[in-house]
């Protein structure tokens, strides 16, 4: 049984750490080569020569134009994965190839598909527009995490740990005591969260980053794409301030947190995360302190997760958990997560949840909207200035290689 879904795009870099030296990441069990043709293409390719096995990540490995040298032989071979020389005689053996990925560079991030490559449709993958547009700036970085990745999607899903784990950084009490509204797109395959608070502390996240005095009005809206993107549109705003009838929002304040969670194995993750803002774009003593303090918040919640992942590899089968209204949206990805890890080819077993954990929802209502609040509140976002969908303007993707993989 695995908790890995497959036939999935993953974020597997950002575009930053990809360039011409061979870099290697483990994806979903996978060891991955990426590097940089010199027209500047990300390629990925199974990390191990069919010869030995040796890593052509790790050095003495190294590029030549477009062809990347084992260190141990000598294999080399080509951006398509295909060994183009061996040592020794001219004949290259027709099963020396390297297992090639489809991957895509987009809003700054690399994807690469796991699974079926048949099954690999650009068109699948989430936008997060505002890490590379024009009218933003962001902060980003990646932690690893000692957990699966169901259990960062738990974290992420229910904001109410705030109050409790991020005190002094993102939580107040308002976030803990307000009630959210949970909406399921099944077609779409988004689930959303939406908290909306009138009148709350301003946590020193965005106190010190607006410089708003007092209490603010705070919306969190959560866009989760399962198995890997999560998106939180935040505004912030002093009381009393709303978007204006024609869904402009000048007066306000807007950060969109992403997440992208892409399992390393089946119990570590790698946890990738920005923070975009559409104010003070160029003010660099912001962004230090917004990637500073988004990264200890981070770090606070890799600790929590990874006595989590301890804790539960030593439970016995069949433990329950108690759910509240705050767990639906939780709750409501799991199912979804479950789905798409039994439809995939050769999937193991869905697995979304905890293995051999049950779920007793002390008045959950799944996937409805406790509390109150118009249903699709998740939806109407505190993206961009001036309104409408919070991906409007997303461009296609940067660079595309999906034809090649083997």
């Amino acid at each position: 049984m695995t908790s890995i879904v497959r036939d999935q795009w993953y974020v597997a870099a950002y575009g930053r750490e990809i360039g011409r030296e061979p870099f290697g990441r483990t994806v979903c069990g996978e060891s991955v080569l990426f590097w940089r043709t010199e027209a500047g293409r990300v390629t990925a390719m199974s990390d191990r020569c069919v010869h030995r096995r040796f890593p052509l990540s790790e050095p003495p490995s190294h590029l030549v134009g477009d062809t990347v040298v084992c260190g141990y032989h000598g294999f080399t071979y080509g951006a398509d994965g295909v060994c183009v020389a061996v040592p020794g005689q001219t004949r290259v053996p027709r099963t020396a190839r390297l297992k090639s990925y489809p991957v895509v560079e987009q809003d700054s991030f690399v994807w690469i598909f796991i699974g079926d490559p048949a099954l690999a449709d650009p068109a699948r993958i989430p936008r997060a527009p505002w890490l590379d547009m024009p009218g933003w700036t962001a902060v980003s970085g990646m932690e690893p995490l000692a957990a699966r990745a169901s259990l960062l999607v738990d974290n992420l899903m229910d904001l109410s740990h705030e109050t409790y784990l991020h005190g002094g950084y993102i939580g107040t009490p308002e976030v803990a005591e307000t009630p959210i509204t949970t909406e399921v797109d099944e077609e779409a395959g988004i689930v959303y969260v939406s908290r909306r608070m009138a009148d709350a502390e301003c946590p020193p996240f965005y106190a010190r980053s607006t410089g708003i005095q007092g209490r603010i009005t705070r919306w969190q809206d959560i866009e989760f794409t399962p198995p890997c993107l999560y998106k939180l549109h935040s505004r912030i705003a002093p009381v009393g301030v709303l978007p204006n009838g024609d869904g402009t929002d000048p007066d306000a304040f807007h950060v969109e947190v992403v997440y992208a969670i892409t399992p390393e194995t089946e119990s570590s993750t790698h946890d990738f995360w920005a923070v975009a803002r559409d104010f003070a774009l160029d003010d660099e003593g912001v962004s230090d302190f917004l990637r500073e303090s988004n990264r200890t918040v981070v770090l606070q919640d890799v600790a929590a997760l990874d006595v989590l992942e301890r804790v539960l590899t030593g439970e016995p089968d069949g433990y329950q958990e108690l759910s509240i209204n705050i767990d639906t949206g939780g709750l409501a990805a799991r199912r979804m997560m479950a789905r798409l890890a039994a439809g995939a080819s050769g999937a193991g077993g869905a697995g979304a949840g905890a293995p051999g954990a049950g779920s007793s929802a002390a008045g959950a209502s799944g996937a409805g909207a406790p509390g109150g609040g118009a249903p699709g509140a998740g939806r109407s976002g505190a993206g961009q200035r001036g309104g409408g969908s919070s991906e409007a303007g997303a461009s296609g993707a940067a660079a595309v290689d999906v034809a090649a993989a083997r």
